[in-house]
C-alpha cells in the first residue's frame, strides 16, 4: 500500500457534503426540486451563456494560467488593482489555498462550530488544530471567536457573512470592531459567498490596504455559475501574491473565466436574480408559517426554518421531502439541527415544494411522534 501521512492516514473517509446525486443513486429517487445546495436555478446570465457557448469551441485551449482578463474585469468591477485580486475554483479552492499558505501540522485555527465545513476539512487536511466556537443566537459569535483566537494564539480565523447555514448577517459596523480586535499576526479568511443578497449594512467597506483580511466572493451563488468552479478572493497584495505560489494555475478553466467576464458586464440580470430571490424568501416563510415554524431572517438565497422541534424531527423532514423527490438540508451541529434550510428555487421547483411541503411535514411528525 501507498506510504499515506500520518495526517492523511487519520483523516475520516468522506467529504464535506453528501450530493444530490449520490442520494439519487443511493435510493432510486429522481429530485424533482433541487433547493438544498444553495444553487442559483435562475441560472447564468444569457450573455454569460452566450459567451461560454462561443467559447466551447475553443475548448482545446489552455487557459491563461494568469487568469489576467478576469482579475483585470473584477478588479475594475470593484475599483481596484489586480494585484489585489486572487481567483480560485470557488470558494472551496480559494480555502484550501488558504490554509496550505498558513496552516502546518498543530497550527491553531479558530472557526464556529456548525459553519461550512469545507474550511476544517482543509484544515484537517494540513493538521492544523481546530478550536470551533458554538453559535449565539443563531449568530457566528464574535466576541466568542475572538476570546478562542486569544486564547489559542491562532494565526488563522474564518468567519463567514452573511452566513450559512443559518442564514443570519452581522453588520459592517460589528465586523469592522472584530476586524480591528484581532491580534497583528492573525489572518481573517472572510467569506462573503452571499454578500450579493444582503442589505446595505452587512457590506464591510473594501479595504485591501489591510494585511488581517482576506475576503472571498464567488460566482456560484447570486451569479449562477456554481457547476463553472470560478471565484476570486480581494486583498492585501502580498497576499494575493503568495496564492500564485500555490494555486493550480489552470485551475479556472478559459470558458468559466470568459462567462465570469460576461457575468460581471451583467448587473441588469444579478439585480433581477436578487429579486426573485426575495419573492421566494418570502413563499418559503409562508410555508413554514403554516405549519407553525419560523423562518429565520435571511440575508441569503435560502431560508432556514427553526421546527420548534428535536434534530430527529428535523432530519426526518429532510428525509421524508427527499422520498418526495425535494431535496433540501439542515443545519448538523446542535442546536441549530432543530431547523432545515430551503435554497430557493425557480418558479418549478417552488410549486412542488409548495405541492409537498405539508405532506412531507405531516409524514415526519408521523415518524417522529411526540419529539416533533
Amino acid at each position: 500500500m501507498p506510504l499515506y501521512t500520518p495526517i492523511v492516514q487519520g483523516l475520516p473517509d468522506k467529504a464535506p457534503f453528501i450530493g444530490t446525486e449520490t442520494l439519487e443513486r443511493a435510493s432510486g429517487i429522481m429530485t424533482r426540486a433541487r433547493i438544498g445546495a444553495n444553487e442559483s436555478l435562475f441560472g447564468p446570465s444569457p450573455k454569460a451563456v452566450a459567451a461560454m457557448q462561443s467559447a466551447l469551441v475553443e475548448a482545446w485551449r489552455y487557459a491563461d494560467p494568469e487568469n489576467y482578463d478576469l482579475k483585470e474585469a473584477i478588479a475594475a468591477h470593484h475599483g481596484i488593482s489586480p494585484k489585489n485580486v486572487a481567483t480560485g475554483e470557488g470558494i472551496d479552492g480559494l480555502l484550501g489555498l488558504v490554509v496550505r499558505m498558513m496552516v502546518k501540522e498543530g497550527t491553531p485555527v479558530v472557526t464556529s462550530a456548525g459553519a461550512y465545513p469545507t474550511f476544517n476539512f482543509h484544515v484537517a487536511g494540513f493538521g492544523g488544530a481546530l478550536t470551533q466556537v458554538p453559535f449565539k443566537c443563531d449568530h457566528e459569535d464574535l466576541d466568542g471567536l475572538l476570546a478562542a483566537v486569544e486564547d489559542t494564539g491562532a494565526t488563522l480565523v474564518y468567519l463567514s457573512n452573511p452566513d450559512n447555514p443559518m442564514g443570519n448577517y452581522h453588520s459592517a459596523d460589528k465586523v469592522a470592531a472584530f476586524l480591528d480586535a484581532l491580534p497583528e499576526n492573525t489572518l481573517l479568511c472572510y467569506d462573503e459567498a452571499y454578500i450579493e443578497f444582503a442589505p446595505e449594512d452587512a457590506r464591510l467597506p473594501l479595504n485591501v490596504d489591510d494585511p488581517r483580511l482576506i475576503r472571498m466572493r464567488t460566482f456560484s451563488k447570486a451569479y449562477g455559475m456554481a457547476a463553472m468552479r470560478v471565484a476570486y478572493a480581494l486583498g492585501h497584495e502580498e497576499i494575493c501574491a503568495t496564492f500564485d505560489k500555490v494555486r493550480n494555475h489552470f485551475g479556472v478553466n478559459r470558458v468559466a473565466q470568459i462567462g465570469a467576464m460576461a457575468a460581471l458586464d451583467d448587473q441588469d440580470w444579478l439585480d433581477q436574480v436578487i429579486t426573485e430571490v426575495e419573492k421566494g424568501r418570502a413563499r418559503i416563510a409562508a410555508l413554514a408559517q403554516a405549519e407553525g415554524f419560523t423562518p429565520l431572517p435571511s440575508a441569503t438565497n435560502f431560508v432556514t426554518v427553526d421546527c420548534h422541534g428535536s434534530a430527529e424531527f428535523s432530519t426526518a423532514i429532510v428525509q421524508e421531502m427527499f422520498k418526495r423527490g425535494v431535496f433540501i438540508r439542515m443545519p448538523f451541529v446542535a442546536p441549530q439541527n432543530r431547523c432545515i434550510r430551503i435554497s430557493v428555487g425557480n418558479e418549478a421547483a417552488m410549486a412542488v415544494l409548495e405541492e409537498e411541503f405539508s405532506a412531507g411535514v405531516a409524514a415526519a411528525r408521523a415518524v417522529v411522534g411526540e419529539n416533533a
